[in-house]
């Protein structure tokens, strides 16, 4: 386990690097020029000029890289072209908000899912299969914004029984929680659908297994069948997409939170592709790239707690 955990932080700098390399590149040869739209319409070629020279765009793009690359290195992002705000700054302080997300829609599809899957599972081919079924295929089908906005008309709007969002509440308080639900529910519901029907499928599998009948034939409760028998050795391929899930959920979060107006990193990466800000840009991406690999470790060694079998040496 030890040499899979070292294994997979060396993996990831390299990987982390070619992320940088490529998110970098991209912002530099893309449409736009960041000293233009920070000069704006009124200013002259030689202020434009003075600002480029000042952000350091007057120089070969592959040093442009590589002086960013080693101020990352080192802990620091670099400064917005916009605000000039620490970049570190500004993602800590609306990470938060994107982490509570996610983790809440994460439950939210968890819940649902793993529910959802088993039952129809284990009433395969009755009309809580078809509904269930049905149910996961629109969850995956029904855009984001569209459930989003959907659920503010009626549960904020109308009948107003709970807050549109903004997460202005710590989330730990009861007007948290509450800012929590709505966002929570339209993000979330994509991820339950799949892990749903990943959780169906695998239990048909396991459900049909020698040792599951047997354990039947023994008098075994249902119960202790379902739960211990079935779910531990079902678990692992839902616990592959919960993990995958939770990585795009944390990456994920834009379109919800411009619907909910939102804080996070999502719309902070919104605000600063529209203005070209590179050093903003470059260091969300970063950082979502990070906790992507990372929770993808945290899933390779969850697999040796479910099921002993699993070895990686």
């Amino acid at each position: 386990m030890l040499n899979l955990i070292v294994s997979r932080i060396a993996q990831m700098f390299f990987l982390l690097i070619g992320i940088s390399f490529i998110v970098f590149m991209s912002m530099h040869f893309a449409p736009g020029d960041p000293a233009r739209i920070i000069g704006g319409p009124t200013a002259t070629e030689s202020d434009i000029t003075n600002i480029r020279i000042s952000l350091g765009l007057d120089q070969p793009v592959l040093i442009q890289y590589k002086d960013y690359l080693l101020g990352v290195l080192q802990g620091d992002l670099g400064y917005s072209y916009q605000t000039n705000e620490s970049v570190n700054e500004a993602i800590a302080t609306r990470f938060p908000n994107t982490l509570n997300l996610a983790i809440a829609s994460m439950i939210v599809a968890i819940i649902i899912g793993v529910f959802a899957g088993v039952i129809s599972a284990l009433k395969q081919n009755t009309w809580l299969d078809v509904f269930t079924t049905t149910g996961a295929l629109a969850g995956i089908s029904i855009p984001n914004f569209w459930l989003g906005t959907i659920l503010i008309l009626i549960f904020a709007v109308n009948l107003q029984w709970l807050p549109a969002g903004q997460l202005t509440a710590p989330f730990w308080t009861v007007e948290g929680m509450k800012q929590l639900i709505l966002p929570a529910i339209t993000l979330g519901t994509g991820s339950a659908a799949l892990i749903a029907r990943m959780t169906r499928s695998s239990m048909l599998e396991v459900v049909r297994s020698d040792y599951v009948r047997t354990a039947r034939a023994k008098g075994v409760k249902e119960k202790v069948v379902v739960f211990v028998h079935c779910m531990r050795n079902a678990m692992i391929p839902v616990i592959t997409v919960i993990g995958m899930n939770f990585g795009f959920l944390l990456g994920g979060t834009i379109i919800t939170e411009q619907v909910f107006a939102i804080n996070g990193v999502g719309r902070l990466m919104i605000d600063a592709i529209a203005n070209r800000d590179f050093p903003m840009v470059q260091g969300s991406v970063l950082l979502v790239a990070s906790l992507f690999v990372i929770v993808n470790l945290i899933v390779d060694i969850v697999y040796a707690f479910i099921d002993p079998r699993i070895s990686y040496d």
